[in-house]
């Protein structure tokens, strides 16, 4: 009886194995090519031919529709009611990266594993919006919405960019509440999410996605293979 109870407790534990490694196979296949589950966002990912201008690097596999792409290239569409023009008229050179940066977050279905910012995006970024004015430095929230769109807050004074953001670090990372974190990896690495990008070339990101989703699921497996190897030695101590 106690060979039969042995034989049923390893059985038990290779089951609980093969289903964590099933378990990794599904999170690592759902976070790729999938769309967001937001307001504007496509159900599936899928071929748009018409996408508008900075979103058209995405129209072979997108996740916004023809008409979300249009929207985003306007100062205040319906799709957030945002006014990039808040203090003062924007640069082109400066909004072209908000635009760009609306397009990845529409369009993108390779954000599953989430987002690291390229550096040199950054810092483009940066340098073109130095000339630019703003009155926060999280954009993400704490505006005044009263008049349908949003506005400065009560004291919030207009700066030059530079002042509310003195790095591209601080621009990329504080923006938007944090949702970028600036990789020390550069453009071509396969490691970080790029804004810019030649789709002729193919689209970068889904190395990135495949990357993150891959150390995800693999960091749960080796979680679970670590759970099994330790009730394997109680149970060898328990017999023993």
């Amino acid at each position: 009886m106690a060979h039969l109870t042995t034989v049923q407790l390893l059985l038990l534990l290779m089951s609980m194995a093969e289903c964590a490694q099933s378990r990794a196979t599904r999170a690592r296949t759902d976070l790729l090519n999938v769309c967001m589950d937001a307001k504007h966002h496509k159900e599936k990912p899928g071929p748009e031919d018409n996408l508008h201008d900075q979103c058209s690097p995405w129209k072979t596999n997108s996740c916004c529709s023809t008409n979300t792409s249009q929207e985003a290239h306007k100062d205040i569409s319906y799709l957030y009611r945002f006014n990039w023009n808040h203090c003062g008229t924007m640069t082109p050179e400066c909004k072209r990266h908000f635009i760009q940066d609306t397009c990845l977050y529409e369009c993108s279905p390779n954000l599953g594993p989430w987002i690291q910012q390229a550096t040199e995006d950054c810092q483009r970024w940066w340098e073109d919006c130095r000339s630019s004015f703003t009155c926060k430095s999280n954009w993400h929230k704490g505006w005044n919405w009263t008049s349908g769109h949003n506005e400065c807050p009560v004291g919030a004074s207009c700066h030059p960019f530079t002042f509310y953001f003195p790095t591209p670090a601080v621009l990329c990372e504080k923006i938007w509440s944090h949702s970028y974190k600036l990789s020390n990896y550069s453009r071509g690495s396969g490691r970080c999410i790029q804004m810019w990008f030649d789709p002729a070339q193919g689209n970068p990101n889904e190395e990135v996605a495949r990357f993150y989703a891959e150390a995800m699921s693999g960091a749960g497996l080796h979680r679970a293979w670590s759970l099994v190897g330790s009730l394997t030695l109680v149970l060898l101590w328990v017999l023993s």
